[in-house]
């Protein structure tokens, strides 16, 4: 008995030869009380499922009544990881229909605790692990995974998981919640996604220590041994699934920057740590210049913190600032400050700086602090990434305050307990001044009767439509100009009720419609740059909406 699985939004249908319990237990096939009865008859359900046949609504309404009866975010994350390990189809479904309300669980601040707790939450396998054991099988392995056809591949090693530092095989939670978002709101299918965690051991000592830690017990493996690895896993994809985008994530500094010069130029991928958080901080920059006022390239920008995402965030903006002023990239990064963990950034401080912090060096005295720098520079904007809770002390936030009219503060490190400062602080400390956003949620904040939304710099607003256009128009690599459209795109989402509100970024419940946006924008410079392999479609944004996935239950036939 096989059943055929036909998709209705794409010309293509997939064959299983299951039936009984083996079709319940695929959560891929598996439709719970929504099997109809002639699909019951035809692979030997009845009996298997409860008798009545209830809809999908239905389900969704029996879904939500569980999972408001969970309180604490990590029973609802584990409640969500239960439910995509048994009905896929109803997972998303869930997901797409309350994606505001349920990010922050599947993804930060929530994820990051799940990750911390990996080993002792592990339920059931989802996506490959490659280790250094297993060097020189990594083709071979991948064998093992059923899916020929792969879109979207998200691969870590665990070492610098959000701001909670090396997580080893824990983090895999990551890419299992990135590809989650890139189904949910990029409408990938989501069987042509696959997580990766490349085990590489881990320096975390009580992960070490831990029975209950289900990564190799060996500490990093570190240098040209390392390079190897991840030649090997490149090389691999690229035989097994020509054509797959690889999204690194959560890499070291050290790691990340390397890998993505190495891989770019000679394959489809990118770095969403340092391109996509890079597109959306500038898109939500745009956004913020739209209330403050004023031109991107006369704006003064303090970065606390120096590491992969600052200085994506800082390439993005330099790329912004010479496409609309047509300036040099070199005179760009004039209108730019770093500091790192000890100080400002400067060629005269007398230490031997990373590679990637040299180009943003200044030529002045070096000063130790960031409420010093503040008084020197008098920026308009204030980015933190540093990873430090509450360095935006009130001092200041008041000194930022203090020379410009409406400070832009961006407090984006994640989770939520490491932001630079909360919402609340930003308006108060700046009497409703502030234009504010941050890298995890913030609730809502009533000051002076005025209530300030703000705005999330979320950055699957930017990385399910770059990833969704680069796949649709088959993209032989990723430029910046599409990281850099990408962001232009999503800030004219931004509509003057939220700008109203002091939000900088569109709300959640409008994902979909920004992914097809951004999708046709990047695919849109992938044809003007000669990088795309599928033909012109008549209307882009008709054809990018054919290619998304929609979470409802398939018509199953049997070929007997």
């Amino acid at each position: 008995m096989t059943i055929t699985k036909y998709d209705t939004t794409i010309q293509s249908k997939k064959q299983v030869t299951k039936r009984g319990l083996d079709v319940i237990n695929d959560p891929r096939l598996n439709k719970g009380t929504a099997f109809p009865y002639n699909e019951r008859d035809q692979f030997g359900l009845r009996g298997l499922v409860p008798p009545r046949c209830t809809t999908i609504e239905t389900q969704v309404q029996r879904v939500m009544g569980n999972y408001y009866r969970k309180t604490d975010p990590l029973e609802k994350f584990v409640f969500l990881s239960a439910l995509h390990g048994r009905n896929e189809c109803l997972f998303y479904r869930v997901l797409l229909e309350n994606l505001e309300e349920m990010t922050p669980v599947i993804y930060t601040p929530t994820v990051g605790l799940a990750c911390q707790k990996f080993g002792a939450l592990y339920r059931r396998t989802r996506g490959m692990y490659f280790s250094v054991e297993d060097k020189g099988m990594f083709r071979k392995m991948m064998d093992n995974w059923p899916e020929n056809e792969i879109s979207v591949i998200v691969v870590t090693d665990g070492s610098r998981i959000l701001g909670l530092g090396d997580l080893g095989a824990n983090g895999m939670g990551i890419p299992v919640g990135k590809l989650s978002l890139y189904v949910a709101a990029g409408g990938i299918y989501p069987n042509r996604t696959l997580p990766v965690l490349i085990d590489v051991g881990t320096n975390n000592q009580d992960l070490l220590n831990d029975p209950l830690y289900l990564g190799i017990n060996k500490t990093r493996l570190t240098g040209e041994k390392y390079n190897e690895l991840m030649d090997e896993f490149v090389e691999g994809v690229q035989d097994r699934w020509p054509g797959a985008l690889i999204q690194f994530e959560d890499f070291t500094n050290d790691h990340a920057f390397y890998l993505l010069e190495k891989y770019r130029h000679q394959m489809l991928c990118f770095n969403d740590d340092i391109q996509g958080t890079g597109a959306v901080a500038l898109a939500g920059l745009l956004g913020a210049l739209r209330i403050a006022g004023g031109k991107l390239e006369d704006q003064k920008i303090v970065f606390l913190g120096a590491g992969t995402a600052a200085v994506g965030i800082a390439n993005m903006i330099v790329a912004g600032i010479v496409e609309e002023s047509g300036i040099r990239p070199e005179e760009a990064r004039k209108q730019l400050w770093f500091l790192d963990s000890k100080g400002l950034i400067t060629t005269r401080r007398g230490d031997t700086l990373k590679a990637h912090k040299i180009p943003y060096a200044r030529d002045m005295e070096f000063i130790p602090t960031l409420t010093e720098v503040i008084r020197k520079v008098k920026p308009t904007v204030l980015m933190g990434l540093s990873g430090q809770a509450n360095s935006f002390t009130e001092t200041v936030i008041k000194e930022m305050a203090r020379h410009v009219k409406r400070p832009i503060i961006f407090a984006l490190s994640n989770p939520t307990s490491k932001a630079e400062c909360t919402a609340r602080q930003a308006y108060t400390w700046t009497d409703g001044k502030a234009v504010f956003a941050s890298g995890s949620p913030f609730e809502p904040v009533e000051h002076k009767g005025q209530m300030y939304v703000p705005g999330q710099g979320n950055n699957m607003f930017i990385f399910p439509g770059v990833g969704l256009g680069l796949v649709a128009c088959g993209a032989k690599k990723v430029t910046d100009s599409m990281f850099y459209t990408a962001a232009r795109t999503l800030a004219k989402r931004v509509t003057d009720t939220d700008l109203h509100q002091g939000t900088v970024y569109p709300g959640l419940k409008r994902i979909r419609q920004i992914t097809e946006s951004i999708a046709t924008a990047v695919c849109r410079v992938a044809y003007k740059e000669g990088l795309a392999t599928v033909p012109v479609p008549d209307d882009i944004l008709s054809y990018i909406q054919n290619q998304m996935y929609h979470p409802a239950y398939a018509v199953y036939e049997s070929d007997s």
